[in-house]
């Protein structure tokens, strides 16, 4: 395949802090970049981003702060010029830079949702903070983060012209591994969300209650004071990408715990579980439609639906299935979700799009 020119407009790739989104981003410019493409990287200067950048020169492509619709215009050759222009969801006034896009580009245009359960739930309650019903339709592309049945919904009932499922990913060079002997039994990294935390009640802080001879980790912001923390719960705040490795190899399992909207819409594999399972860490999950088609349940991921499953997998697995579990996902993750992966499935639906155009 030539090289492309590839633009994204997204949330931010400059700061991890409180969203998934930067690692996602960054894998795939990186991929990209290495591929020899060219990539540009346009994001909103926003001052809570701005105030926790854990990576402010990504070393991929080029990277550009803009600070206003106005200022974003002045970029309009290389919208124009490219050969793919990607929108994300959340990114600020990102109506407005849609429309802009759509009305620029004479490449392909794609809307990437890397939230679109949610987006949807806005879509359905009148809210278009960064996605509007008339604008779905005008991409040529829609890449949503949740596969299944919503797929034919965007374009049944929201009028998308293309929707396909665009998973999160891990990067292998990145989380892998390590040779260290755990100090947690179970951990977690998540950003606090209200929908979510019922279940880290259950699965986590519940069982650190009844199992004070157990160590338990939870990393991440925006977490409540009026949470009561078990004595045997470790509390990271933030932890910078470069630190999840090392994070999720301190932990005999990994749990991953899935938004409400999430879990309602199936299909919907969070960043946070393919970066454990590429680190090799067995990964305890809640239950959710869909799960089965990125891991085998019992084989390389661990169902629990309520506190007593949790500890009969952290008291009842023994140390030479322990490994092998992490290790049979992990294969997973480097056949089928990875950035090199992605990438070319993103170059792939470029060119289809583009022979489409052409007929």
């Amino acid at each position: 395949m030539s090289k492309a020119k590839v633009v994204f407009i997204g949330l931010s790739v400059t700061s991890s802090w409180g969203n998934g989104h930067a690692t996602n981003y960054r894998g795939l410019m990186r991929a990209l970049h290495e591929d020899g493409h060219d990539v540009v990287f346009f994001e909103r200067d926003v001052p809570w981003y701005a105030e926790h950048r854990d990576l402010p020169q990504p070393p991929w492509g080029r990277t550009i702060l803009y600070d206003s619709l106005d200022d974003l215009r002045d970029h309009s050759e290389k919208i124009a010029e490219a050969d793919l222009v990607v929108v994300g969801s959340y990114v600020p006034e990102g109506v407005a830079v849609g429309r802009r896009v759509c009305d620029t580009a004479t490449g392909v245009t794609a809307f990437y949702d890397i939230d679109t359960p949610v987006t949807l739930a806005k879509l359905r309650a009148g809210d278009e903070e960064y996605l509007s019903h008339d604008l779905v339709g005008r991409y040529d592309l829609y890449l949503s983060f949740t596969g299944g049945p919503i797929l034919e919904q965007l374009e049944r009932d929201h009028g998308a012209a293309r929707a396909e499922a665009f998973y999160c990913m891990a990067d292998p060079d990145v989380y892998r591994p390590q040779r260290v002997a755990p100090k947690w039994d179970l951990g977690y990294l998540g950003t606090y969300s209200d929908d979510r935390q019922p279940t880290l009640d259950r699965l986590l802080l519940e069982v650190a209650r009844g199992r004070p001879d157990l160590a338990f980790a939870v990393a991440g912001p925006q977490y409540p004071d009026a949470i009561e923390w078990p004595p045997n719960v470790t509390r990271f705040d933030h932890l910078p990408p470069e630190r999840h490795c090392a994070y999720y190899n301190a932990q005999r399992f990994a749990l991953n715990v899935t938004r409400r909207d999430m879990v309602a819409a199936g299909y919907s594999p969070s960043v946070r579980l393919f970066e454990a399972a590429a680190a090799g860490v067995p990964v305890i999950s809640d239950r959710w439609v869909g799960l089965e088609e990125f891991f085998e349940p019992g084989s390389d991921i661990l169902i629990a639906d309520g506190s007593e499953d949790v500890v009969a997998y952290l008291t009842e697995i023994d140390e030479q299935e322990r490994p092998a579990i992490g290790e049979r996902a992990r294969q997973r993750v480097l056949n089928e979700h990875t950035p090199q992966v992605r990438a070319q499935q993103l170059l792939r639906l470029m060119s289809e799009q583009r022979e489409v155009e052409r007929v």
